[in-house]
Order: structure tokens, then sequence, then C-alpha cells
């Protein structure tokens, strides 16, 4: 192959990637995710093995680096100014050897070898060993490269603690009609759409290409995900317009105090950062909410231990009769402690009831790696020092309702980036689960795109389980979702979602005695996904068995005898 049909290969690859980071916010033309994963695979038409691995990493590389780019945003000391473009640089490279093995295997399970080699060009001559191929044929390919891509998308949602940041499905976040089938497999069945659908249209392409004088030939590789979305589109749009039934309300009031990271950390600026946090709840009070929500860290110390931050939110609960729920750090010494090097420590929420008591506690579960945990430092200690996190936190055990028991409400908290897991957030919900509500801080990342990426996830928990879903961020995005992920969201009074303030929201709240009909991803989890999973391990494992088939025998070497 000739060094110009290389690069061009390479910057086709470059551009696919880019067009898939471009369906995301803040661009968030979502029509590009219908497209994207095809012209991906089609640059690594004829190919296989490693060129075919080399063309997706690519693309992978180009998608993850230009949608993670808000990384580069998080402040740290300047002795670690290198340390966000680090993290940025690695992350993305390690994320882009998903695309890459999609790629490749994807090549692997097509039916027949597409060699480009004839008295045409490359294109054609791939376009027409790509027609020879039964349609059947094609058609299960299609569907086995998107069942392969959820199967990466499960893996990725799990493997060392998960990261299931920028899933294909999430760029769809305002087509409430399509994934609305959310509520049946997860957002993994969007992204199976997605796949199916944009591997079709790079089918009809080719049929275009090697049949030109047949015009409506290619009807025959989109008819088939057509209908499907179609069908679920149809589906979904219907069950939108149903009248929702009278429920009761709870009314909320989130404060969004917009801290600076940078504030965060600075240990001179914590009382009056915590005077600033006190004079937007005293302003949202005045509206008689029966809850007040913080997001994550909004108390500064240590609650159970530093008065002069636990007792006036003790008090703000007890002056004005309302529930509170906060983020906070939290400690539990060790046997034998003497000082809090022998403790573990805890990113946590707190729920203090209307007389000014706390009443219950939950501890995050899931942490982000290298910025709430190090791993591997009792093996490779020197990790410690890639970082400029000085103490870890300790992973909590499991969910804790919260019960407004006056008020006759459950609540499930999630902290940080912990609805993005779709697997995890169903854990937190049952069927006297009024609503979920997720504490977060995002000021570690400026007034960039990961707020906008981070709640277009969080919508899909909403559907997938059914209840409403309340965010209170530091700065952005302060929002909540329906149950059908109808979305509204905090701004300020400048109309910036970033700035300081606060947002009074009415949720619908089961009535006493309501028990709420699960979906069937409530249900059954992620039956889908691991449908997915099934088919494209059989299309893997059956391509190797043929391909080793396929390999002439070595003959014996001969003997002198």
């Amino acid at each position: 192959m000739s060094r110009s049909c290389i690069q061009s290969r390479y910057l086709w690859a470059v551009i696919a990637g880019l067009l898939l980071a471009s369906s995301f916010p803040n661009i968030g033309i979502a029509g590009l995710a219908w497209v994207a994963p095809g012209l991906i695979l089609a640059g690594a038409i004829g190919l296989r093995g490693k060129a075919a691995f080399r063309i997706g990493y690519v693309a992978g590389l180009a998608h993850y680096l230009a949608s993670l780019s808000w990384l580069l945003r998080i402040p740290v000391p300047t002795v670690w100014l290198w340390a966000p473009a680090l993290g940025w640089s690695a992350l993305g490279a390690f994320l882009a050897l998903y695309p890459a093995v999609w790629v490749w295997l994807c090549w692997k399970i097509f039916p027949a070898k597409l060699t480009g080699e004839g008295a045409k060009g490359p294109l054609q001559n791939c376009a027409a060993q790509f027609l020879a191929v039964p349609w059947a044929q094609r058609v299960l390919w299609a569907v086995s490269c998107a069942a392969l891509w959820v199967g990466l998308e499960m893996t990725v949602a799990r493997f060392l603690g998960g990261f299931p940041w920028n899933l294909l499905g999430d760029s769809q976040f305002r087509m409430l009609p399509l994934i609305h089938i959310a509520a049946f497999t997860g957002v993994y069945g969007v992204s199976f759409l997605l796949v199916w659908t944009s591997l079709s249209f790079m089918s009809s392409a080719l049929v275009i290409l090697g049949r030109p004088a047949m015009r409506s030939v290619w009807l025959g590789e989109i008819i088939l995900p057509m209908l499907a979305v179609a069908t679920i589109y149809g589906v979904g749009y219907e069950m939108l317009l149903r009248p929702e039934p009278k429920a009761p309300e709870l009314s909320i009031a989130l404060v969004q105090p917009s801290i600076p990271q940078s504030l965060i950390w600075d240990k001179n600026a914590e009382a009056d950062r915590f005077k600033q946090l006190l004079a937007l709840s005293e302003q949202a009070l005045a509206n008689k909410p029966d809850l007040l929500i913080w997001p994550e860290a909004a108390v500064p110390g240590l609650i159970r231990v530093d008065d002069q931050f636990r007792q006036p939110i003790l008090d703000l609960a007890r002056s004005h009769k309302t529930w509170i729920i906060i983020g906070a750090d939290d400690f539990t010494p060790h046997p034998g402690a003497k000082t809090f090097a022998d403790c573990d420590f805890f990113n946590s929420s707190f729920i203090i009831n209307p007389a000014g008591e706390i009443v219950a506690q939950y501890k995050k579960r899931n942490l982000v790696i290298f910025g709430e945990y190090v791993p591997l430092t009792r093996w490779l200690p020197f990790l410690k020092h890639l970082t400029p996190i000085t103490g870890g936190f300790t992973p909590g055990d499991g969910p804790v309702p919260f019960h407004l028991d006056n008020l006759n409400v459950n609540v499930s908290v999630l902290i940080c980036f912990e609805d993005i897991f779709p697997h995890l957030a169903r854990e937190y919900v049952s069927d006297d689960t009024d609503f979920l509500v997720n504490l977060t801080n995002n000021g570690w990342f400026g007034e960039g795109a990961a707020q906008w990426q981070h709640a277009a996830a969080a919508i899909f928990r909403a559907i997938e389980n059914g209840v409403p879903l309340v965010r209170c961020a530091n700065n952005g995005l302060t929002c909540w979702a329906d149950a059908h992920g109808r979305l509204k969201w905090f701004e300020s009074t400048s109309h910036d979602i970033y700035g300081p303030g606060f947002m009074i929201v009415n949720v619908p709240v089961l009535a006493p005695g309501e028990k709420r009909a699960p979906t069937f991803y409530r249900l059954h989890g992620d039956r889908f996904g691991w449908g997915c999973v099934a088919l494209a391990l059989l299309q893997v494992l059956r391509a190797f068995v043929r391909d080793h088939k396929s390999k002439p025998s070595q003959p014996l070497p001969a003997t002198n005898s």
C-alpha cells in the first residue's frame, strides 16, 4: 500500500474521530453519532489485523482527546502544571484502545476478506467484494458489529473501576422519544441502534459504489434499522404524549455556590466560602422548600468534628424546619487510632432533619482513580507522586436510603460521577424510591463541556429506572429530569449555568402507600448488554476458528531414511 494511501486513511480516521467527538456536548450535533462509527470502520476497509487496529486507534484517540479536553482545565499548583496534560493524554490513549479493538474485530468477523485487489481502484474493488457476500450475512455482520460496540461499552463501564463517560447513546440525550428504549435496554440499546444504523449507511454507500446503475438496491441495506428506529421513536413519542397522573410534589431548593476548585483547596478561604453558601441557602429558604440540597464537598471541614461548620448547618435546619442534604467529608478511626493518619476518610453525604439532627449518612462507593485514590501504591509506591492529591478516600459499602419520615419521602444519593454508571445507579432504586439525588462538584473543570456531558449521561439513569433525578452541582449542571428524561436546568441571573445561585424545583413523589411500577431495566438490569456480549463473543470465536481452518497445512519436513 502506498505511503499517500496510508496517510489519507489516517487523516480519514482523525476526521471521523473528531466528528464522533462533535456529537457530544458542548458542540452536541447529535446526528453525527449516526454516521461516525461507519466512517471510522470505512477508514479501515480492506485492512485486517494490526493495520485495522491502528486506524481505529487513531480515530479513537482523536475522539477522546477532543471530547475530554476539559481535563486540561483542572487547576493544580505550579509544580503540577504538567499533570492535567499527562492525565488527559494517558486517559485518551487508554480509551482509544476500545475503538481500535472494535475496528480490528469488525473486519475480523466479516464473512469475506476485502483486499481491494482487482482491475478497478482499491475502493471499487472492496465494494465489489463486499457485495459478493449475501445480503443476510451482511445484515448479521452489521448487527454483530453493533453488539460488539455495546460489549466494549459494557467493558469500559466496569474494567479498572469503570469510566463510562460519553457512551455513544449519551449523545442522543435530547432525543426523548428515541432514548425511551433505555427503560428496557439501558443506554446500551441506544448505542446499538446508532452503530447498526451507521454501518447500514456505510453498507449503502458501498452498494451505490459497487452497483451505481441499480438506483434502489441500497434500500435493502438500511430498511431493517430504519424500521427499528421508526418503531422505537413512534412508541416513545406516544408514551411522552400520555398525560401524567396527578401526584404530590416535593419542593426542593438546589444551591449552586460556584466555588472555584482553587478556593476549595485554600484553607484560608474556608470561612468566606462557607458564609457565601449559608447566604445563598437563606435566600433559597425564603421560598419555604421542603428540602434544601448542597452539592458534593460543599462543607469545608469534617462535619462531625468541626463545630464551626456543623452547628450553623444544624441551626439552619432547625430554624427553617426543613430537611437538608449536604455533601461533606467524613472519617472513621482505626482501632487505637491517635491521629488522622490512622483513619479511613470518606466522600459522604448526610441528611439532617428539621429538628437539626444528622439522621443518616451515605459514603461514596465508586471513587475517581487518581482523583480520590491512587491505585496499587502498596506495590508501586512511586504512583503517589504522579498526582497532586495528598490523601485518599475509602469506598463505602452500599446504598443508604434517606427517609424523610414526616414527608413520607424516600431518596437515594449518588455522589460525583456515580450517576454515569447504569448498573450502579440501578442498585439505588427500590419500589418506594421517590427520586434519585446526585451531588457533584464539576468545578474541577472550570466552565467547560464536562458539566453538560455529565448531565447528558445522568438523564439516562432517570429513564432506565423510571424515577426523577435531581442534580445539585457546585458550578453546573444543577438540574432535574423527570422519569421520561425531560430536563430543566438552573441558570444564574446572567443566564449562566456555571454561576452562583439557587433553583427551586417541584418534583413529583409517590402518594402514601404507593409503589413505583418497575421498568424492565430496573428489574432485569443489563440483559440486553450481556446478550450483545454473548453475540459478539460467538461471532469473534467463529471468525478465529474459520481463519484457523483456512490456513494451509504446513508440509512435513523430508526425512532421511
